[in-house]
């Protein structure tokens, strides 16, 4: 049974297939491994993204927010325009105040106006969804997409693994971790959730200059992240568990869990995707501003992605991982 994103086959032959996109005007469309569309505006193009967030209850207006505004950022377009769409329970319109604040405080942090949407109580629902579309904009010749990834590039993560999946974990599951995680582990987790923007991480790597693609991994996680690159980009990967940074408190966090920090949803990273003879000075260049930057990997030409675990053996990658929020929503401690 599937759940979370379609997998690239069934997207590709119940989706993709059918959507009209003979528009001259598109330059980037819907496609495998691409989040947002871009359309020529002449010497600027918009970027649109809409993404929306089925995992999280608490702050979920939060999250909306900068989930979309990320998928923008991660093309160098910097997010001006949000459209929220609120769907609560029936009998839970107590939640729209919640939701409404907290989509609020986001938006003023990330400077995007609000400028649309809808809101809605149904009694198909047992729990609130909010999706977000959210609109940027970039010179013409000043954007980068997710497939733009070349063999011998090298691919930067900032930040760390799982920040989302660590932040709804401490705060959704914390009765079922009080007894197996420390409480202040628990409550610097749950404050993940301020980091999980990279709209100042993808500006800086894009002005920095070198970058061919750039990625917001989502559902999957880090290395679902990296598949998605490497699909649209036509080419293999290459990353190192050894390299890529995980916090001490998601490691405790899915420990307890049971699941895997590489496979949990992990917007807070972006992963980039640069030429090696720039690499170091990106890395640089976000450290200054306070950015956690590490090399994990490089792309190849192969058109396998791997991932070398601690103990060197090779795990391919053969298909986009199911997110290890989805397995353990119904799973009991």
């Amino acid at each position: 049974m599937i759940e979370g994103k379609l997998p690239p086959d069934l997207l590709e032959k119940l989706v993709l297939r059918v959507m009209p996109t003979s528009d001259p005007r598109v330059l980037v469309g819907p496609r495998l491994g691409e989040d947002a569309a871009v359309i020529d505006m002449g010497d600027r193009v918009i970027v649109v993204h809409s993404d929306p967030i089925t995992g999280a209850v608490e702050r979920i207006g939060w999250y909306a927010i900068h989930i979309a505004c990320n998928d923008v950022a991660a093309t160098g377009a910097r997010p001006r325009w949000v459209l929220p769409v609120v769907l609560v329970p029936k009998g839970r319109i107590d939640l729209v105040a919640e939701i409404a604040s907290d989509i609020a405080c986001a938006a003023v942090e990330l400077g995007v106006a609000v400028v649309g949407g809808h809101t809605e109580a149904t009694g198909w629902l047992d729990r609130p969804i909010v999706s977000v579309t959210a609109v940027g904009e970039a010179p013409r010749n000043g954007y980068v997409t997710s497939s733009g990834a070349r063999p011998g590039d090298v691919i930067i993560a900032t930040k760390a693994v799982a920040l989302e999946g660590t932040s709804i974990l401490a705060r959704d599951y914390r009765e079922r971790l009080a007894d197996k995680v420390p409480e202040d582990a628990l409550e610097r987790a749950a404050g993940f959730i301020r980091e999980i923007s990279v709209v100042r991480d993808a500006m800086l790597a894009v002005e920095t200059g070198g970058v061919t693609a750039l990625h917001d991994p989502t559902e999957g996680g880090f290395l679902g992240g990296v598949y998605e690159m490497a699909v649209a980009s036509g080419v293999g990967a290459r990353v190192y568990e050894d390299r890529v940074p995980v916090r001490k408190e998601t490691r405790l966090i899915c420990r307890a869990m049971g699941v895997d920090p590489l496979k949990l949803i992990s917007s807070g990273m972006l992963l980039i995707a640069v030429s090696r003879d720039k690499a170091e000075r990106v890395v640089d260049t976000l450290r200054a501003a306070g950015i956690e930057a590490t090399v994990v990997g490089e792309f190849n030409d192969t058109g396998v992605v791997e991932l070398v675990r601690r103990d060197r053996s090779i795990e391919t990658v053969r298909e986009l991982p199911m997110d290890e929020l989805w397995k353990i929503s119904g799973k009991e401690l």
